[in-house]
């Protein structure tokens, strides 16, 4: 009997080139020791690519403007007296007070909300850098008298101090002796440096600088957006020359005295109502209203965080108008623009 035998033969394996390299067999932890100075550089690479840009608070709303100007996609620019807000009398909010734990700068001006503020502020981030963007600058002094003095400033115009703006000591009326408001002279520093762009294009070297200083890697891009920035404000400085040099009268009238770095920039003589945050009695308004009158001024110039109704009742005593216009604008330059030629038409004969 024949049988047969039927089974399956196993298939044989494909030889192996000689070039070919037997698979190596792992202990089960060797993956993840090779992988492992990767999963450590890959955070790293997270962080340089996507790092969180640098939280810098300003006193005012100009002054995050500079900020932003300088650090563009670097910094996250917050503002601590809100727009609408009077910086006179700001409280900041429990939410900033907190805000500030992760800010690595504070920059500051001066302005009266911080003389109240400043310790908290500063105990909130003890860490935090606090940048004064005035150092440097020579300060004038908040008109603390009223005096009919025509023709008197005239003769002295802002003096100049290697390029920063300083204005002329303010001169007492020795003429009757007659003070229209008869406040006493307690030296207070005016802290509006921001309305003249020779001296913002200072304050804006301080920020640049700061900035390069707690973020190195971008110094390049900080210097870069600086002097775009330096560009614009150096042609508006010219512009403004050009537009209020040739005026014959040089004095304006404002409710609150936010304009003086600006008068003394361009040889302009600013006449407030309001004085070191008080407003005058009946007559010290009387003496106001008579030499507008004398000096044909038609303009009242006000703030629009500030009442108006005395603004309003100087104008209507001199047949003249209120017209706002507001320091603390977000767009500087072109706010500045606007402001100028509102000054330049008030200020026509």
């Amino acid at each position: 009997m024949l049988y047969c035998c039927i089974g399956v033969v196993p298939a044989k394996a494909a030889p192996r080139n000689a070039t070919q390299p037997a698979p190596m067999q792992r202990e089960p932890g060797e993956t993840l020791v090779r992988k492992l100075p990767l999963l450590l550089i890959l955070p790293l690479v997270s962080a340089v690519g996507f790092a969180e840009p640098l939280r810098v608070f300003a006193s005012v709303v100009p002054i995050q403007t500079f900020v932003e100007k300088t650090g563009r996609k670097h910094v996250d620019p917050r503002v601590m007296v809100r727009p609408g807000f009077n910086p006179h009398t700001y409280d900041p909010t429990p939410r900033q007070i907190s805000a500030l734990a992760g800010a690595a700068l504070y920059v500051r001006t001066g302005v009266p909300f911080e003389n109240a503020w400043m310790e908290r502020i500063r105990s909130a981030n003890p860490g935090m850098q606090v940048l004064d963007a005035r150092e440097g600058i020579s300060l004038r002094e908040l008109e603390a008298h009223w005096h009919d003095k025509a023709g008197h400033d005239a003769e002295h115009p802002a003096e100049q101090d290697h390029g920063h703006t300083r204005a002329a000591d303010v001169p007492h009326d020795d003429h009757d002796g007659q003070d229209a408001y008869n406040a006493e002279h307690n030296h207070e520093q005016d802290p509006h440096v921001w309305t003249s762009p020779p001296l913002v294009r200072h304050m804006v070297g301080l920020i640049r600088d700061k900035l390069a200083e707690l973020d190195p890697a971008h110094a390049a891009d900080f210097t870069r957006n600086h002097d775009a920035f330096v560009a614009e404000l150096e042609a508006l400085d010219r512009e403004l020359h050009t537009l209020l040099d040739p005026l014959p009268n040089r004095r304006f009238m404002v409710f609150h005295p936010a304009w003086g770095y600006f008068a003394d920039t361009y040889g302009l003589i600013q006449v407030p109502i309001e004085r070191e945050g008080k407003e005058p009695g009946a007559r010290a308004l009387a003496a106001l209203i008579d030499q507008a009158k004398r000096e044909k001024i038609k303009v009242v110039f006000v703030q629009p965080q500030f009442d108006k109704r005395q603004a309003r009742q100087v104008a209507q005593a001199i047949g003249g108008v209120v017209i706002a216009v507001d320091p603390l604008a977000a767009d500087y330059v072109d706010n500045l623009r606007r402001v100028g030629r509102e000054f330049a038409r008030a200020l026509q004969p």
